[in-house]
């Protein structure tokens, strides 16, 4: 995670749901063909948010491309998608496309997926977004987008409030949590019952303000490094207290679509979470006058406005597919065809992760035209948790839940951290 500040980059809105094709089963990736002659091509992907525009999309590919179906299924949330994929390739039921994180993922899934060096779209692709799927010098994924999140905003209740200075620190942001609840408002609704949001998203921001993150993260793993005892996580825990001190009451109870629903519906002030929602944020309060502001850990403006911007997911091709000459068509289409790059950016409301490829601010929304922003200035920290071990998510996000519910206390929490990665890191 090098320098986001270069990025031109690529808002990942998710893509989405259960959608339709249907094709006999493949021992290995791919589908055979049906007696019209038709082949079915299988898209397993995590992205939830743009259900409807996927749907959209496979019936102009498949208006397009005369014999192929595309079967889209899509499991929503990290460690459900996970697993879901394990048990795909387990059960013989292969995709021929699906997503990997990069990193650490990438290693996961590496004798699986295809080399993808030699693709058109591949020169096109700004050269930051390679980096998680970039092994020995050959790339093996396509980059969906890039991503940003921090806290969202409701602008009308700051103004309500009385804020007219955005919070940069620790102690502005409290101080604006406080004249929120002075003016009758939750300052914060925290979907605390997702381990993604904690485990993934909110313990990113204490690796990523270390002064290297990838050296941390190898010192985790190598055990020279702690969080005990870190001067950087023992600013990070104040900012977890903070939205926990001013947060809703039922934190551990709110899963993603109330924390997003609540914070549409004018409940809650600030909510932690990313360019993504737009579409969902829309869909409930299309009127809703929304932006960013960074997650600072202490007092110093200039080292904490900063968004956190990366890379989410790549799209791979299964490289024991029956089928891969037709999905790599597919990704060539997304990349390079008008109407793949129209869906790409005005119906998914991505902000591309190809040089060549302009992202429409028009349809962007109010958060993606933020993350654009932050990026186009250089005010972006790095997403580090694809690089945690294995299996981190589920059991960080525990230990952290913990913590919200008082179980432990902050170097209880920092002791169990360190050993859940010293167990997952040994398998």
């Amino acid at each position: 995670m090098k320098k986001y500040s270069k990025l031109a980059l690529v808002m990942v809105l998710a893509f989405s749901a259960l959608l339709a094709g249907c094709g006999s089963k493949s021992d290995e990736g791919g589908s055979e063909e049906g007696s019209s002659g038709t082949k079915t091509l299988k898209i397993f992907q995590f992205k939830v948010e743009i259900a409807e525009a996927m749907s959209r999309m496979k019936e102009a590919y498949e208006k397009e491309h005369p014999g192929i179906k595309l079967d889209i299924q899509t499991v929503g949330g990290g460690s459900d998608y996970a697993a879901a994929l394990k048990a795909k390739f387990a059960s013989g039921e292969e995709p021929d496309i699906f997503n990997v994180g990069g990193y650490r993922d990438l290693d996961t899934w590496f004798e699986k997926v295809e080399d993808l060096s030699d693709q058109p779209w591949v020169g096109d692709v700004v050269d930051v977004a390679k980096e998680p799927m970039t092994k020995d010098g050959k790339l093996y994924g396509q980059p969906m987008a890039i991503e940003g999140y921090g806290f969202i905003y409701n602008k009308d209740l700051f103004a309500k409030a009385g804020i007219t200075e955005l919070p940069k620190t620790l102690t502005e942001l409290e101080a604006a949590a406080q004249k929120l609840q002075a003016a009758g408002i939750t300052p914060f609704v925290n979907g605390y019952q997702e381990a993604w949001i904690l485990a993934n998203h909110l313990l990113n921001i204490g690796f990523a303000h270390q002064k290297d993150p990838n050296a941390f993260v190898a010192g985790m793993n190598e055990g020279t490094e702690k969080m005990v005892g870190n001067a950087v996580f023992d600013e990070w825990i104040k900012l977890f207290d903070l939205t926990i001190k001013y947060g809703q009451k039922n934190p551990l109870t709110t899963d993603y679509n109330t924390e997003i629903t609540t914070f549409a519906s004018g409940e809650a002030a600030m909510t932690q979470n990313g360019n993504w929602t737009q579409g969902q944020i829309d869909g409930i309060n299309p009127e809703l006058n929304i932006g960013f502001l960074p997650m600072p850990i202490n007092d110093n403006a200039e080292q904490n406005d900063k968004l956190p911007i990366g890379v989410p997911n790549s799209w791979v091709v299964n490289k024991n597919s029956k089928m891969k000459d037709e999905a790599k068509e597919f990704l060539n289409w997304l990349a390079t065809s008008e109407t793949g790059k129209k869906y790409m950016t005005e119906d998914f409301k991505f902000i591309p992760a190809f040089k060549s490829i302009e992202a429409n601010t028009e349809t962007l929304g109010d958060l993606g035209t933020d993350i654009m922003k932050y990026s186009q200035e250089g005010k972006a920290i790095s997403w580090e948790f694809n690089k945690f071990p294995d299996g981190g998510m589920n059991e960080f996000g525990s230990q952290m839940q913990g913590y919200v519910a008082g179980n432990v206390d902050k170097t209880q929490l920092f002791e169990a951290l360190e050993q859940s990665w010293e167990s997952l890191k040994a398998k």
